[in-house]
């Protein structure tokens, strides 16, 4: 991860609470606050796990690589990850189990080490 700014665990606490209430059923955030929630959690998982073995996309904010393994250089990745921003901030804050969440559609997962059970929640409340 040369290069790469390391995500301040306070800081991405206190981003990722200025979602909670559109967690627990409010208004959506403004795109700003929401995006620095979505991409300090998913730094905060790249540091965790680094890597390249699986991608992991939270569209339209961000996608990160982690996960040792086999390098993954061009065209699609063998093992990626997908959900919107709302589902990723329930996993990443245990709201929601990664199980769960493929089960019920709202995450797709590719490939044999597309799997982030292990790794998840990043922050609870």
């Amino acid at each position: 991860m040369a290069g790469k700014r390391k995500v301040d665990p306070h800081a991405m606490r206190a981003a990722v609470a200025a979602v909670l209430p559109w967690l627990d059923g409010g208004d959506q955030p403004a795109r700003p606050v929401l995006a620095e929630a979505v991409r300090s959690t998913l730094r905060t998982l790249e540091q965790t796990a680094p890597g390249h073995t699986v991608e992991v996309r939270v569209p339209p904010f961000a996608a990160i690589q982690c996960i040792e393994g086999l390098r993954h250089t061009r065209g699609t990745p063998p093992n990626v990850i997908e959900t919107d921003p709302k589902t990723w901030l329930e996993l990443a804050t245990g709201r929601l189990s990664f199980t769960d969440a493929v089960a019920d559609g709202r995450l797709s997962a590719s490939g044999t080490r597309a799997d982030l059970t292990t790794l998840l929640p990043l922050v609870r409340f």
